[in-house]
């Protein structure tokens, strides 16, 4: 298959007959933030608004898996992640990742569960998104624990221009699946506010897989001056998966219900030689989990219940003291925890039981500095963050690199970093094996990164390459015939990540991307081999692409001697009409895993064969 999209790429570039003038870029209008990551010595992926709609996509997580080199999410069926067993959607950057080892934000919010630590991944809609900043290697610096494989920040639509706008969608396909989108934005004068919501519901690629989420995004924006802005982020999330459990070991009545919500808001200041801000947020939710029972077992006659949350504030400012130079700095509070308890299924009214509540405060300080010289051939930078835990104590984060620039349109970025992640409530404090004597999890960082565009920035080709030494890692042991959890985990990751785009003509476009990973022990969901290939051709009012990703030696299970590796490669096509009416319309197909390749990514749980969406979008 493979091959196959090879020639097509290689016909693509045949049909050349005419010069054409360069495609500019898709702008992105920076909001204020910590550091702008683009300037930065940080490996770097930018996923655009763009990308993201062209997806036909309603969650995030297959949008990222196809546009950055060395990400990868596990999956159990047709859509939705959902939590409790099965572990769909870990994020993985370079194989760090389990445990949430990549820290998940919106709007520089970091975002994950205050009772288990880990990001829900059900949270990352696609509608009413901007743009996605990954950052690949350690973040800690800025963010603190849990960014210590990376960060992937989610940036919210807001409206740019004076009056209405706004997009609606409908899909609808294969196991029932309906999915549908509504953004809506509105600007006056200095207040802007947007609206968007989707929801998804599916019967899945397996019986008891049922699958519903909803979810809201709500930004109010006002600009006093020119140089001050205020503004407030909501964003609500409901869902219920049902889990039928490993085809080996299947499951009845396992449903999980979720409710979650983030809220922040901020206020941000830019002039010419300072600009920064001051956020404070909330994010909070409440699980409802039955775990099931085995077919011929007696059911459980209780549910899990909890509720976490995790809040703080960020304060940051942004100078240049003198020429090409940049100093930042800033401050972070965050204060996270929860409740988990059980109730009975028969009687409302009885105690709880397994109560618990926990909670843990940190609080960092951090300064980074980005000097250029002549002309900004060559920038240095270097930053350092101090860490204070009440569970864990202190922790120093360096991080250092320069990015050089030696002949036109290219650029040589190398980094040093360190990242760190604190233990979550459930390993500190939760069910056998906790341990309230942990210490953090941390790493090092060594990486280099290529780049060069060519063809007046039509083509674009890079390589990156990367070595991480990982200490510290918090394992299941047995100790005095009891599992425990301690620090005695360590790791190795070396590997590299190629990528290239090719913009051909106004019809045609092509890409490519090839990551390769070598772990010193076998990690779950982290592939060693990942191929992506597209292809795109726009005559007129029709828009076609051809998708080819591979996934070569991926571990499904990793978990001592029992390991099983699996192999695939999907083939994915989209097509789509632009009907010229005066409100925008838009017919589009999307036809997933056209060859039927069976496998799997997480052990006992097939992904769906050929799969067929299709639906309408208005833009207004």
């Amino acid at each position: 298959m493979t091959m196959i999209l090879g020639a097509i790429m290689m016909l693509a570039g045949a049909t050349t007959a005419y010069t054409d003038t360069v495609a500019l870029p898709e702008v992105l209008v920076s909001d204020v933030a910590k550091v702008n990551v683009e300037l930065a010595p940080f490996n770097t992926n930018i996923v655009t608004e763009t990308e993201i709609n062209h997806s036909a996509e309603s969650s995030l997580l297959p949008v990222l898996v196809n546009q950055v080199p060395g990400l990868f999410a596990t999956q159990r069926g047709m859509a939705g992640y959902g939590v409790s067993d099965g572990a769909a959607g870990d994020v993985n950057i370079r194989g760090i990742g389990q445990g949430n080892k990549v820290l998940f934000m919106i709007d520089g919010q970091p975002q994950w569960a205050g009772v288990f630590g880990h990001s829900v991944a059900d949270t990352y809609t696609a509608n009413g998104i901007e743009r996605v900043e990954v950052v690949k290697g350690p973040s800690s610096l800025l963010y603190g624990s849990n960014a210590m494989g990376g960060s992937i920040n989610v940036i919210t639509k807001r409206q740019r221009e004076d009056g209405w706008s706004g997009r609606a969608r409908a899909m609808f396909g294969s196991f029932s699946t309906q999915k549908f989108s509504l953004y809506t934005g509105f600007k006056s004068g200095n207040f802007s506010g947007s609206v968007a919501g989707n929801m998804d519901r599916t019967n899945g690629n397996r019986d008891n897989s049922e699958f519903w989420l909803a979810n809201e995004i709500i930004n109010f924006d006002y600009e006093p001056s020119a140089n001050w802005q205020v503004g407030t982020t909501v964003n609500l999330l409901q869902s219920k998966a049902d889990n039928p459990g490993s085809i080996y070991d299947p499951l009845l009545s396992m449903w999980t219900k979720i409710s979650r919500g983030t809220a922040s808001i901020h206020i941000k200041d830019s002039y010419s030689v300072t600009n920064g801000g001051l956020q404070a947020f909330i994010n909070w939710g409440r699980h409802k989990i039955d775990d099931g029972y085995k077919i011929g077992a007696t059911p459980r006659d209780y549910l899990f219940n909890s509720t976490d949350y995790n809040m703080g504030f960020t304060l940051y400012q942004n100078f240049i003291p003198w020429q090409d130079n940049n100093l930042s700095a800033g401050v972070d509070f965050l204060h996270w925890g929860g409740h988990n308890w059980n109730t009975s299924k028969t009687d409302p009214d009885a105690p709880y039981t397994s109560e618990a509540r926990q909670h843990e405060n940190e609080v960092g300080v951090y300064v980074m500095m980005q000097q250029g010289f002549w002309n900004d051939l060559l920038s240095l930078n270097a930053g350092v963050r101090y860490q204070h835990g009440s569970q864990y104590g202190d922790q120093w984060i360096p991080q250092a690199g320069f990015i050089l620039r030696p002949i036109k349109d290219s650029q040589i970025k190398f980094s040093f970093g360190k990242g760190f992640r604190a233990p979550n409530i459930r390993e500190l404090y939760l069910f056998p094996p906790h341990n309230p004597d942990l210490d953090p999890e941390y790493l090092y960082n060594y990486e280099v990164e290529l780049r060069q565009f060519l063809f007046n920035g039509k083509f674009n080709i890079g390589l990156a390459l990367y070595y991480i030494n990982a200490k510290n890692l918090i394992e299941r042991v047995f100790s005095d015939g009891r599992p425990l959890n301690r620090n005695t985990g360590r790791l190795i990751n070396k590997g590299f990540e190629i990528d290239a785009s090719y913009i051909i003509n106004r019809q045609w476009r092509a890409s490519a991307s090839y990551s390769y990973l070598h772990t010193s022990k076998p990690i779950a969901g982290a592939p060693k081999n990942k191929l992506d290939l597209e292809v795109s051709y726009n005559p007129g009012d029709f828009e076609f692409t051809l998708q080819n990703n591979n996934i070569f030696s991926i571990y499904t299970i990793a978990e001592g001697s029992n390991c099983v590796k699996e192999s695939f490669s999907l083939l994915n096509f989209q097509a789509a009409y632009n009907i010229p009416w005066r409100t925008a319309v838009r017919l589009f197909l999307k036809l997933d895993n056209i060859t039927n390749a069976h496998y799997d990514i997480v052990y006992g749980f097939p992904m769906p064969g050929i799969t067929v969406l299709g639906g309408v979008e208005l833009k207004f």
